[in-house]
C-alpha cells in the first residue's frame, strides 16, 4: 500500500514540475514511450519466462523437483531445526528453493510466501527465527540459472545473456553466505538478550 502512495506522489510530482518548467509536452512523450517500452519489455521477457517455467513443471510431473527436494533436504533442516520434522513446512520451502535455482522468481515468490505462512502458524504475531531465515534466503538466493535477469539481457539486445554465470553465482553464493551468518548471529544475540533478561527478573 505504501509504494502505491510513493508512485502516485513520483508521477504527480513529474506532472507538476513538468508543467510549471513548460515541459508538459516532453512528460506526456516520456510517459507513452516509458509505457511502449514497459510492454515490449514484458513480450520480450514472456518467451523465455514460459520456457523456464515448462521446464520446472516437466521436473515436477517427472519427480526430478522431488528428488531435488530430497537432495536439499538435510540442509534446509540445518537451517530450518524448528521445523525439520514438519514435512508439509519443508516440501514447500523445498519447492521454494528450486525456483530460486532456476532464477524462476515469479514462482518462487508465491511458494515462499506459502511457506511463510505455514511456519507464522506455530508462533502468530511473531516473526520467529526460522521465518527471519526463510526471508533471508529468499531475499538473497543462490541462482543456477539467473532466468529472469538473462531474459532482460536478451530482451535488451545481448548477444549472450547467459554470459553472466560466474558472476551470478559468486555474487549469489557470496550473498547467501553472508546472509544466513548475519540472521543465525542476531538469532543467538536475542536469544542471549533473553536469557539475561529472564535472570535479570528472577534476582528482582
Amino acid at each position: 500500500m505504501a509504494m502505491s502512495y510513493i508512485w502516485v506522489g513520483m508521477v504527480v510530482i513529474s506532472i507538476v514540475c513538468g508543467l510549471l518548467t513548460g515541459n508538459g509536452q516532453a512528460v506526456a512523450s516520456g510517459a507513452l514511450e516509458g509505457a511502449r517500452a514497459g510492454v515490449d519489455l514484458c513480450i520480450s521477457m514472456a518467451g523465455m519466462l514460459c520456457l523456464w517455467m515448462g521446464v520446472m513443471e516437466i521436473m515436477r510431473r517427472s519427480g526430478l523437483s522431488e528428488k531435488l527436494s530430497r537432495l536439499l533436504r538435510p540442509i534446509l533442516r540445518r537451517l530450518y531445526p524448528d521445523f525439520a520434522h514438519d514435512s508439509e513446512v519443508m516440501d514447500t520451502i523445498s519447492a521454494n528453493v528450486s525456483a530460486n535455482l532456476l532464477g524462476l522468481g515469479n514462482a518462487a515468490t508465491p511458494l515462499g510466501l506459502e511457506a511463510a505462512r505455514k511456519m507464522s502458524r506455530k508462533s502468530p504475531g511473531v516473526a520467529s527465527d526460522s521465518l527471519c531465515m526463510l526471508v533471508v534466503c529468499n531475499s538473497a538466493s543462490i541462482q543456477l540459472i539467473p532466468t529472469t535477469v538473462a531474459s532482460v539481457r536478451a530482451a535488451a539486445g545481448s548477444s549472450a545473456p547467459f554470459d553472466i554465470l560466474p558472476a551470478v553465482w559468486l555474487a549469489s553464493a557470496v550473498s547467501v553466505s553472508v546472509g544466513i551468518c548475519a540472521a543465525t548471529l542476531f538469532s543467538r544475540l536475542g536469544r542471549l538478550k533473553t536469557v539475561s533478561a529472564r535472570r535479570h527478573l528472577r534476582r528482582n
